[in-house]
């Protein structure tokens, strides 16, 4: 490793974006420091700041790829911790409108971890790095900006012990990975610069999750990671049902108001409901390993911080707190692996330029944002702007899932799309394009 570029980085979050963050600046910086409210080394448990942690998480196919190059033998380490792994195209069994689309290889690895046992894996792989350090069970109070306003030069911490003083980090970059409860927007405009622009699509979703202890009675997984019947405006109940390291978990979900039950009896009712039969019947006599967990999620959210007019130097933005997905799609965790990815790719020459990154952010984001807001958007209820793109993307997408039913290339096809290997544009191929229509004929 060369001389450090940057002396000191502080990243705002320690969760899979802030540590995948830490990742990628320490090479270029003498010291990186993660500030976070919660204890992250405790239980491998669902963390009190990260409420959704209790429910199914995806680790996209790209987000296993990068997570590979940044930690190398990552995947083979889960899989020695009982991880299940598999390839998205034959280890899970994809539905749209209760047709299973044909199972087909694609090469791309699914793991099914589980979002606290990934994030405590990727923590200890970050906190072992010599320059990273974490602090945790620290509040965060806000920004500290030069006498003019222009640069960011540190943050205002306060440990959450009974009367710990408020202290500053001093730094030459900070990186804010806080999740959708960001606070950057407000602490910009209360140092002069404009609201930061957004988009939002309201789908107002609801997802609850019950665990089950194994094994089942009856068991359509086996050996396979997953069944997804994904919600669609036909039928719009969609669920996960997955096989993980040391249970089995459902995971509903319902939109427009339409809210899964906590309770057990109704939980299941609404288990019943959906177009695949076999979850019903795998967990209608399965014992809860406890309650089930409910999150409301009201809004995709997504903040331009590439249309300021200008923005301070020495403040980068990424993660949730850059663009809050829908999770029933997954894109969250990957996304931040990409958008680390690229900041890394910004950091080796210097600091980077806020600009320059949120420029190259914004067309990163671009791509998981048009597939998961413009299919919220088919649902004629769901509140947001609908483009030509998203009218056509609606019109051609499930007949694409229809089509591959009974096509395995169209299988390989859209999973790499969805998996954030390929471009949505690569839907769109000549050679794609006909094997839609000839199913359609």
């Amino acid at each position: 490793m060369g001389i450090p570029l940057i002396a000191h980085a502080v990243v705002l979050g320690g969760s899979v974006a802030g540590s995948l963050a830490a990742r990628v600046l320490s090479p270029a910086c003498e010291r990186v420091t993660v500030v976070d409210r919660d204890d992250l080394f405790g239980p491998v448990e669902p963390r009190q700041a990260a409420p959704q942690g209790h429910h199914i998480h995806a680790l996209l196919a790209r987000g296993q790829q990068i997570l590979e190059e940044l930690f190398p033998g990552f995947t083979d380490e889960l899989v020695a911790g009982g991880v299940p792994i598999g390839d998205f195209g034959t280890s899970l069994s994809w539905y749209f409108n209760g047709q299973m689309i044909r199972k087909a290889e694609t090469g791309l690895v699914c793991v099914a971890s589980g979002r606290p046992l990934l994030e405590s894996r990727v923590r200890a792989r970050v906190r072992a790095l010599g320059n990273v350090t974490y602090r945790e069970r620290t509040d965060i109070a806000g920004l500290v900006a030069s006498p003019d306003r222009q640069r960011i030069t540190g943050v205002r911490v306060q440990g959450r012990a009974p009367g710990a003083p408020e202290e500053v980090l001093d730094a030459d970059l900070v990186v804010d990975t806080t999740g959708r409860g960001s606070r950057t927007p407000l602490w910009l405009e209360e140092l002069g610069y404009q609201r930061v622009p957004e988009e939002r699509v309201k789908m107002d979703l609801t997802y609850t999750t019950m665990d089950f202890h194994g094994p089942l009675s009856f068991d359509p997984i086996g050996e396979d990671i997953a069944l997804l019947p994904v919600a669609t405006p036909a039928q719009p109940r969609g669920a996960i049902f997955a096989r993980m390291p040391d249970r089995y978990a459902v995971s509903l979900t319902g939109i427009l108001g339409d809210r899964p039950p906590t309770d057990h009896e109704g939980f299941l009712a609404y288990v019943q409901s959906l177009p695949v039969p076999e979850i019903y019947k795998a967990v209608r006599d399965a014992e809860p390993m406890g309650p089930a967990a409910s999150f409301r999620f009201p809004a995709s959210i997504r903040r331009r911080y590439d249309r300021l007019a200008r923005t301070p130097d020495g403040l980068i933005v990424l993660g949730d707190a850059a663009c809050v997905f829908n999770p029933v799609y997954g894109q969250g965790m990957t996304v931040a692996a990409m958008s680390a990815r690229l900041l890394g790719e910004h950091v080796r020459s210097g600091p980077p330029t806020p600009r320059a990154f949120f420029r190259d952010l914004s067309r990163l984001i671009d791509a998981p944002w048009d597939m998961s807001a413009g299919a919220d958007l088919g649902f004629p209820g769901v509140v947001g702007r609908r483009t030509a793109k998203v009218w056509m993307g609606n019109a051609y997408i499930p007949r694409l899932q229809a089509a591959a039913a009974h096509d395995g290339v169209l299988t390989t096809a859209f999973l790499r799309s969805a998996g954030l290997v390929d471009p949505p544009q690569a839907l769109m191929r000549p050679a794609i394009i006909s094997r839609v229509l000839r199913s359609r004929r």
